[in-house]
């Protein structure tokens, strides 16, 4: 059985849809990965890449794809939403078949050593591949983002972990690392006030004592006209995504405000919508085996149940596979 990793590339454009289909061409090179998708969003002027294959082509795609961003995007004239430091903003590599944890940490740092040898491109290793605790999480690093990390990375604790402590000056600095399987995930709310959205997400993130395994914050989207309680679910299987979903339900109820949907930016396990569509089902006395459900019936529950907008087959790994 081939090797293979999932790699889900973030880049710092969004808006601009010929300058993100000219960044995307350089995967259509590379035979032995495959592009599952890419999500541009306007409001967060950033776009989310998703692809599947084997580690050594994963590798030479994602360099020259790092090289074709450099000339692409200046991010001294970038404005968005979503929080970044980098035109890639950060490179994650996760293990899919016949890869470990342990392997996708040497991929990301092959992959670290060759882009700031041939880009001059200052690289901060994250998640498993971390070279400090404080280097763990992402939003630590990306902490003061581009604007300020011209000062932070002079900082010795700073320091990158490829190349010298300045950054790039159109680029900026670029995470990669490698992690287990994430969940991306965004809840709409009806309200245009970003601040009942930071407070809801105040509510549900580890770091300000809500769950574990949660990385939350707000966006306004200015071409839906509302908020969103944006999140990454860092592991679905301690905390799964119904029993967020459902918080954030009941906390927005405080401010009389209702949730009208919710969106997965990239790709999902099966297995996490089976956890969470389980619940579902026992409340409601639903009589069903997901030991033999099918992707269409799991695709139309998990739409039902989870609110989920513009969610299909093609958003879940199994499928892909």
């Amino acid at each position: 059985m081939a090797k293979i990793v999932e790699s889900v590339p973030n880049f710092s454009e969004g808006k601009d849809k010929a300058k993100i289909e000219r960044i995307i061409s350089v995967f259509s090179k590379h035979p032995n990965i495959k592009l599952l998708s890419y999500e541009p969003d306007s409001d967060y002027n950033r776009t989310v890449v998703t692809l599947i294959g084997e580690p050594e082509p994963m590798i030479q795609a994602l360099l020259e794809f790092i090289g074709v961003v450099s000339q692409e995007i200046d991010l001294n004239f970038h404005h968005g939403e979503h929080p970044r430091m980098g035109a890639v903003d950060v490179i994650p590599f996760v293990p899919i078949e016949e890869v470990t944890l342990k392997d996708c940490v040497e991929y990301a740092k092959r992959l670290a050593q060759l882009a700031n040898e041939k880009y001059d491109i200052p690289v901060f290793l994250y998640a498993e591949a971390a070279s400090a605790p404080e280097r763990i999480m992402l939003p630590d690093i990306r902490k003061s983002e581009f604007e300020g990390m011209k000062e932070k990375i002079k900082d010795p604790i700073w320091h990158p972990d490829y190349g010298k402590p300045e950054i790039h000056p159109t680029f900026g600095v670029v995470a990669i690392g490698a992690r287990h399987p994430l969940i991306a995930y965004n809840i709409d709310l009806d309200t245009a006030d970003e601040k009942i959205a930071n407070s809801i997400a105040k509510a549900i993130r580890k770091s300000s004592g809500g769950f574990q395994y949660i990385q939350a914050g707000s966006a306004y989207l200015e071409k839906r006209g509302h908020v969103q309680v944006t999140m990454n679910i860092l592991d679905y299987k301690k905390n799964p995504i119904y029993r967020i979903f459902e918080t954030v339900k009941m906390e927005a109820k405080r401010y009389q405000i209702t949730v009208t949907g919710a969106e997965i930016v990239g790709l999902v396990p099966k297995d996490a919508l089976v956890k969470s569509l389980e619940y579902y089902f026992s409340v409601f006395f639903i009589p069903l085996s997901f030991k033999e459900i099918d992707v269409d019936t799991l695709v139309e529950k998990a739409t039902k149940y989870l609110m989920l907008r513009d969610f299909d087959k093609y958003k879940i790994i199994e499928f892909n596979l």
